[in-house]
């Protein structure tokens, strides 16, 4: 088995955890919104979000005024800054993600990050200091695709310098792993069984299952 020369890693559930029950309160509240109602206009925003079709600040605009709350500067601005408040506060590296970027760059392993985020994921990103850790950031509103579309994976492989056949990919979910396989790049599933609410792990055929990175060397 060639050894790998690169590593596409997701973000979520998969270099860190980050517990968001606390937005579907707290922006409500500071909104002045119910938040079953704030939810029902939020929540369909998902994929426009992930795709990069409408920013965080675009997404607050529509949500404000759909709930029939005029949207001022000053009301979205309050809103974007409670956001990546919420983001920092919730969420944490696992343990073992740092050491393990620091090992695959003395290694010599190239590293991209490739994550279904919105635009709010790259001040996170920046402010725990992974930017600094990893050679790029492939995130999905940045890129117009996310996974398990092949556009996002290519993107990567361009940003890594390198080859399906050379990279190892890493992520939590196992229709991405999926997504990356049916390109021929190599996966690994990150199964770390974290208590997230309503989450459950599939398994992806194809994919070797792992529960922290310290198992992925032995893939390397």
């Amino acid at each position: 088995m060639e050894r790998p020369e690169a590593l596409l890693i997701d973000v979520y559930e998969t270099i860190l955890t980050c517990d968001f029950r606390a937005h579907a309160t707290e922006l409500p509240a500071l909104a002045g919104i119910p938040a079953q109602q704030w939810n029902a206009a939020f929540v369909p925003l998902g994929p426009a979000l992930t795709d990069g079709r409408m920013t965080v600040a675009r997404a607050f605009e529509h949500v404000l005024a759909t709930c029939g709350r005029p949207p001022t500067a000053d009301i979205v601005d309050a809103l974007c800054q409670r956001d990546r408040q919420l983001m920092v506060r919730w969420s944490r590296l696992f343990d073992d993600t740092a050491p393990f970027l620091r090992m695959a760059r003395e290694r010599g392993l190239r590293t991209v990050l490739v994550s279904n985020c919105s635009d709010t994921t790259r001040y996170l990103l920046e402010h725990l200091g992974v930017d600094e850790l990893v050679d790029a950031m492939v995130l999905s509103c940045e890129t117009g695709a996310a996974k398990p579309a092949p556009e996002i994976y290519k993107r990567a492989l361009q940003e890594a310098d390198a080859t399906p056949g050379s990279c190892l990919f890493l992520d939590d979910q196992a229709r991405y792993c999926a997504g990356a396989l049916d390109l021929g790049i190599r996966a690994v599933q990150v199964a770390r069984g974290t208590p997230v609410p309503g989450y459950v792990h599939e398994v992806a055929d194809g994919a070797p299952v792992v529960k922290s990175f310290v198992e992925v060397e032995k893939h390397l």
